[in-house]
């Protein structure tokens, strides 16, 4: 791999640029990659020019996106693929019995990755996007992924300040503790106004074949008592897409 004056390879500084998009950017400005990257603008325009031929970037009236080839790319490659076909039947049928917004989502790091959202008419507020993050603490889909992933995950998380968003939001390492071990306990989480005050978060675990839970599929709901009604109809969804995993995973062996 040929490399810059400064040791960086050419792919570090691909990466730089790629990564310059935020969940948020449509499109953006060569200057406006160059400042994120970090890049000097002649630098990250020559580099943007070939990312374009290769149709990993496309032009956009004098801005800059990503391109269909680097998505399909993405899309035919990644392991959650199946994960998401497996999940979709359920969700949608979870979506008609419910009607309120279902997710599905997988830990990446110490942060909950948004996979799959399907919305409804409900007029609860829900942050979470497809490809969004959220800190495992915060959410309860990040509460049931941290539940199974380890003691080591767990310390790593409580090592560093727990980022608030309401007053309900989990704050201290003993907080995280006594939530963590509901889950494990009971099967699910339930997040009562942690990010919203108005809304609900309730997760439960999807499992693969060999038990490990590979994601958590949750339910955004309002923030009543109403919320506890939803629990079994959600567990039942999961223990449906978990049986499927399996079998895919038997299947592929």
């Amino acid at each position: 791999m040929p490399r810059v004056s400064t040791g960086e390879s050419v792919f570090a500084r691909v990466v730089r640029i790629v990564e310059a998009f935020g969940i948020d950017d449509d499109a953006l400005t060569v200057g406006e990659i160059a400042r994120r990257s970090g890049l000097h603008v002649a630098t990250a325009s020559r580099l943007i020019g070939e990312l374009v031929g290769a149709g990993w970037l496309e032009r956009d009236h004098g801005s800059v996106r990503i391109g269909v080839r680097f998505w399909e790319l993405a899309s035919r490659a990644s392991p959650a693929v199946g994960l998401r076909e497996a999940a979709m039947p359920f969700m949608e049928d979870l979506r008609h019995v419910i009607g309120n917004d279902i997710q599905l989502a997988v830990r990446e790091g110490v942060e909950v990755l948004i996979l799959e959202r399907l919305t409804s008419p409900s007029p609860v507020v829900n942050y979470s996007r497809i490809a969004g993050r959220l800190p495992l603490h915060a959410s309860s889909s990040g509460l049931v992924l941290l539940a199974y992933a380890g003691p080591e995950l767990e310390a790593v998380v409580t090592a560093e300040p727990l980022t608030t968003y309401t007053p309900q939001t989990i704050r201290t390492p003993d907080q995280l503790r006594v939530a963590l071990a509901h889950v494990r306990r009971e099967g699910y989480a339930l997040c009562a106004g942690h990010i919203h005050p108005q809304t609900t978060g309730i997760a439960a675990p999807i499992r693969g074949r060999d038990g490990a839970v590979v994601a958590a599929l949750g339910l955004i709901v309002p923030n009543d008592e109403s919320a506890f009604g939803r629990i079994p109809a959600l567990r039942a969804a999961a223990r449906g897409i978990s049986r499927v995993m399996a079998r895919d995973d038997a299947a592929s062996k």
